[in-house]
């Protein structure tokens, strides 16, 4: 039966020392080293000198060499090499540190011989550095993950610069494997999340640095640091010198194309971008540093118009990434997690909206954004997959991304004008959406693009300037012409064009072309005035296209008003009028008949001045409006003559007194029925003695004996109903108000409030 395989960290080896004798060794033991130097790597410069290209070939060549050595050694030796030789490291970094950008000048090489040397070494270093995040190359040749993981970050193999250089040097077209390669790094040792989580805050003082370089103050950092006195001291983006803003440029280029490439490959370093507030501060950032660094650029006088064209194109490239990296950690903390329907949807789209609603403030970034990813897309999207949203809320926000539109005096692209996705989106400088750049950072400078001879381009001016470059590096004896020709016809996919290229296996379009074809020159563009249409084209005033005008017909200045005086002047309407108005002037009190018969004056039926006072027509008297003329009471004699008609009737005086009394009883009985302002006080005291004898009786109280609280004079002694009544005054009187006097003066007195 086979054994099972032993890893690399538990394996033991036996040896010959010095002197010939056996001895066992760990598999990983310095002494298994072997004795080799690496040399480090230098770049070549532009437009290097014969000497400085031998040199760099070279020391190129030995760089291969040894790489090509190493990953030939087996499984035990090379990671003896990896563990215990300084100079190989020092050689990996240096290629980190030195190796050219995609963005960097395109600069033809020297040779072609330097291309090729430049494309085997960055090939060996990718390989050196894949074989290094490998645990287990085979069933037999392997390391324990825990101990594999204790490795590389014990020994300094893998940091989060490292990994970030590596995302910026081999990400393009390498990006599967690499991030296959960084998430074996992750997954093996966790403590990088931690290394990772701590560099955040390196890479939001990079934002500051910039911002304070610049003279500006940016909002996100306003209250991390006061003021220093000599702020206003400091240089602007344009007062500064050239090489100084030149830098800073190249700095924000750099850090934003290497902090995309990473996100972009190793998405799940998004949630701690995210935890630390990061989307909040690279907004600000941009509203603030962006715009000022354009107008700089179009201010600044440059010695050299190509520099000048390179700088702007590097900032429209930031610009870019900056863009598609907020755009990075929203898709994969946002809207990645609606899509897939995990967890808390609802949670995930507030959290989005909120971002959305804090882009609110910062117009320029908001435009560029809506230009790349359309927020209309998202909301829509939200929408579908939340049919509860907000749809107020959704309105405010569309109207507020329109507003930073027009703040910014700048059109809205229609949608269907948006530019179709590149064949390969890596090959287009990591776009995630394959859109144009933004406006704003390509139309400010008025620098003429190349490249654009009228075939539909899908990707943006940065975007190919890169592609080119990329090219170029490799294969330098070609033409930019013959280059942006299979550029067209593959897709815009630089590996692609490289790899047919290389292999002879072009289309026959492009192999019938001549490989040195410089880049067209763009046409001239006819000028407006020949190109314009007007309604007023080819009249009397047209001086665009007449020679001579009359100018007679042409008036300077403000007219005088004597027209506007004769206009007001003229009062023919006035005398038109008055023929007609003169008919009413007349007016006829009585009128004779013989004269109205004779019909100079018409009688008319109704005589406005008849008096109806005594008419006896009661009109409306029924009408149901509650106060009717027909329903009051009847007739009543008043009680002065009811009472003399009886005086002079005689009759019975007892009879007489009944009546009375009767009369008496309903007047009295009206009274209590009457509001009255001021009722009879006889009769209110009646009423509440009612009452006291009511209360009384209810209390078991004998209603003969009233209370003789009073008591006698003083000096006359008391009585002892006088005596109980007091007494029973003083136990009870806390049932009124301010029952409490002397409960609170006895404690008040307790605690010393009140002197004995």
């Amino acid at each position: 039966m086979a054994c099972a395989p032993v890893p690399l960290d538990e394996q033991q080896v036996t040896e010959c020392d010095e002197l010939g004798k056996e001895r066992s060794l760990a598999a990983l033991h310095p002494d298994r080293k072997q004795e080799r130097l690496f040399v480090p790597y230098k770049t070549l410069s532009d437009g290097g000198s014969p000497a400085e290209v031998e040199e760099f070939l070279e020391r190129a060549k030995f760089i291969l060499e040894d790489l090509e050595w190493l990953l030939a050694l087996p499984h035990d030796k090379f990671w003896c090499q990896v563990l215990f030789d300084e100079s190989l490291q020092k050689c990996l970094d240096s290629y980190l540190h030195y190796a050219p950008r995609g963005l960097d000048p395109a600069a033809p090489p020297s040779s072609p011989a330097a291309a090729e040397t430049q494309r085997l070494v960055h090939r060996a270093v990718f390989l050196t550095f894949l074989r290094m995040a490998t645990h287990k190359e085979s069933k037999e040749n392997f390391i324990t993950p825990a101990v594999f993981g204790e490795i590389i970050y014990e020994n300094f193999l893998f940091d989060i610069p490292k990994v970030m250089d590596l995302c910026a040097l081999f990400g393009k077209g390498n990006s599967p494997l690499l991030h296959k390669m960084i998430e074996n790094i992750f997954t093996q040792q966790p403590s990088y999340y931690t290394d990772l989580d701590d560099t955040v805050p390196t890479v939001l003082e990079v934002f500051d640095t910039i911002t304070e370089k610049c003279g500006l103050r940016c909002d996100g950092a306003a209250a991390a640091a006061p003021v220093k006195l000599d702020a206003h001291k400091q240089p602007t983006a344009v007062s500064m010198s050239q090489q100084d803003f030149v830098d800073i440029v190249l700095y924000l280029c750099d850090s934003s194309s290497t902090l995309h490439a990473f996100l972009s490959v190793f998405p799940a370093a998004c949630a701690t971008f995210q935890s630390r507030s990061f989307l909040c501060r690279l907004t600000s950032f941009y509203e603030t540093v962006v715009p000022d660094l354009e107008k700089a650029t179009k201010k600044r006088k440059f010695e050299d118009e190509r520099l000048q064209e390179d700088v702007w194109r590097r900032l429209s490239h930031s610009c870019r990434k900056m863009l598609e990296t907020a755009h990075l950690l929203l898709h994969h903390t946002c809207l990645q997690p609606i899509l897939e329907g995990a967890g808390n949807t609802a949670a995930f789209a507030e959290e989005l909206l909120q971002h959305f609603t804090s882009f609110l403030s910062e117009k320029r970034f908001l435009s560029d954004y809506d230009e790349l990813f359309p927020i209309a897309d998202d909301i829509s999207l939200l929408q579908q997959a939340l049919p509860i949203l907000d749809e107020t809320r959704t309105s405010y926000l569309l109207q507020g991304v329109q507003s930073a539109w027009d703040s910014v005096g700048r059109s809205r692209p229609q949608p269907a004008a948006a530019s179709s996705q590149p064949a390969n989106q890596g090959a287009a400088g990591g776009a995630e959406g394959g859109r144009e750049s933004p406006a704003g950072a390509e139309a400010m400078l008025d620098v003429p693009p190349k490249g654009s001879n009228g075939a539909v381009c899908t990707v943006s001016e940065a975007e190919l300037e890169s592609l080119l470059s990329c090219i170029r590096d490799l294969l330098p004896d070609l033409g930019e012409g013959f280059l942006l020709a299979c550029l067209r016809e593959y897709g815009y996919d630089s590996e692609l064009v490289i790899n047919n290229i290389l292999e002879d296996r072009l289309a026959p379009g492009l192999d019938q072309l001549d490989r040195a074809m410089p880049r067209p020159v763009k046409e001239q563009l006819p000028g407006v005035l020949s190109s314009r249409s007007n309604v007023f084209d080819d009249d009397e005033f047209d001086v665009f296209r007449r020679d001579r005008v009359d100018m007679s017909r042409v008036h300077k200045g403000r007219k005088k008003d004597e027209d506007a005086r004769e206009l007001l002047n003229d009062k023919r309407h006035v005398s038109e009028q008055r023929a007609r108005y003169h008919a009413y002037q007349t007016v006829v009190d009585e009128v004779d008949e013989v004269v109205a018969q004779a019909g100079d004056y018409a009688l008319d039926d109704y005589d406005d001045e008849y008096d109806d006072t005594y008419d006896m027509n009661q009109v409306g008297a029924n009408d149901l409006d509650g106060d009717s003329l027909l329903n009051r009471r009847p007739f009543t004699v008043p009680r002065v003559l009811q009472r003399g008609t009886r005086a002079e009737g005689g009759g019975d005086e007892e009879q007489q007194q009944q009546q009375e009394d009767d009369d008496e009883d309903d007047t009295l009985q009206s009274n209590v029925n009457r509001d009255q302002f001021v009722q009879d006080p006889a009769l209110l005291r009646e009423r509440a003695e009612a009452r006291r004898a009511a209360m009384q009786q209810r209390k078991g109280v004998h209603p003969e004996r009233a209370s003789q609280v009073t008591g006698r004079p003083k000096g006359q002694g008391q009585t002892l109903e006088t005596f109980l009544d007091r007494r029973k005054k003083e136990a009870n009187k806390g049932r009124g108000a301010n029952h409490n006097r002397r409960n609170m003066a006895d404690r008040k007195r307790n605690k010393g409030m009140i002197p004995s």
